[in-house]
């Protein structure tokens, strides 16, 4: 090892990947539709009615997956 260089510690491989969680933050309109089975213009009227919570960045509509399941365990 030269000067000025710090031994770095090992990490385990994948080890901050075990922290991560396994269903997804967000989903695109396109794709809540395929996991849903619900219309788009269904899923628009949910959006409008506050039934399905929503964040826009850009010009991309992302459904947060959480309002998804909400949805389906209130049925």
């Amino acid at each position: 090892m030269s000067f000025g260089e710090r031994e770095r510690p090992v990490a385990e491989p994948f080890a901050a990947h075990a922290a991560l969680p396994v269903e997804p933050l967000s989903v695109r309109v396109a794709d809540a539709i395929r996991l849903t089975g619900i219309p788009r213009s269904t899923l628009y009227e949910l959006i409008a009615a506050g039934a399905i919570d929503t964040v826009k960045i850009g010009r991309s509509t992302f459904i947060l997956y959480a309002s998804l399941k909400r949805l389906f365990e209130k049925s």
